[in-house]
């Protein structure tokens, strides 16, 4: 079944849904809602269902945590944008600024479940890799985001998130984040979040459902 971008049920989230204060709830409201991507006149879509969360006070995890930089610069501004940052000098990973200017929190989305433009993301991802969308790399690579888009306005119309259907229930699961054990005690934040049962997610969870 195609999926289509219903806007009367699928709404662009406005830029206040990106500048509340708590960044680990962002986190859990994001899961079950749409990342579409329209890049180079190729429209694609997928269901967030990994998330995690970073913020820019006193968590030693988050980049912008006590060093401000160019690099990190962006994550100050207003919520509602792109930051991008280049892993391993390989992998794109799309994280979205929250929170007001200043405050430099940040979700890293981990996962999509495809819905589509899939064969788009087959190509983009040379058909012969087995994760289309699972992993925080693999789903930019699928999406067609690129570092060069940190900046990117998620209310403009290259990059944007649209809402769930309000009949969508998700069970949320938590666990620690991935990669992070540079951060000492914050590792063991369990500020990572999928969907329960999903398919798509990069690595299953341990932890119980998520209050």
């Amino acid at each position: 079944m195609v999926f289509e971008i219903n806007t009367s049920v699928y709404e662009k989230l406005p830029r206040s849904f990106y500048q509340k204060p708590d960044v680990v709830q962002i986190a859990k409201d994001l899961l079950g809602k749409v990342l579409v991507t329209q890049i180079d006149g190729y429209f694609t879509a997928g269901k967030i269902v990994e998330t995690e969360a970073y913020c820019g006070r006193g968590d030693k995890a988050c980049h912008a945590n006590g060093k401000r930089s160019p690099r990190t610069e962006i994550m100050y501004g207003e919520g509602g944008r792109a930051y991008v940052y280049l892993c391993y000098g390989i992998h794109h990973l799309f994280n979205v600024v929250t929170n007001v200017e200043g405050k430099a929190d940040a979700v890293l989305i981990r996962a999509l479940e495809p819905i589509q433009g899939i064969d788009i993301m087959k190509e983009r991802r040379n058909f012969t890799k087995a994760k289309l969308t699972s992993g925080p790399g693999t789903l930019s690579q699928a999406m067609g985001i690129h570092v060069k888009m940190t900046g990117e306005d998620l209310c403009d119309n290259q990059i944007w998130i649209v809402g769930s259907s309000p009949k969508e229930k998700v069970e949320i699961l938590s666990d620690t984040r991935i990669g992070v054990e540079y951060a000492e005690e914050d590792a063991l934040k369990p500020w990572r979040f999928i969907i329960a049962d999903s398919k798509f997610v990069s690595k299953p969870v341990k932890q119980k459902k998520s209050g």
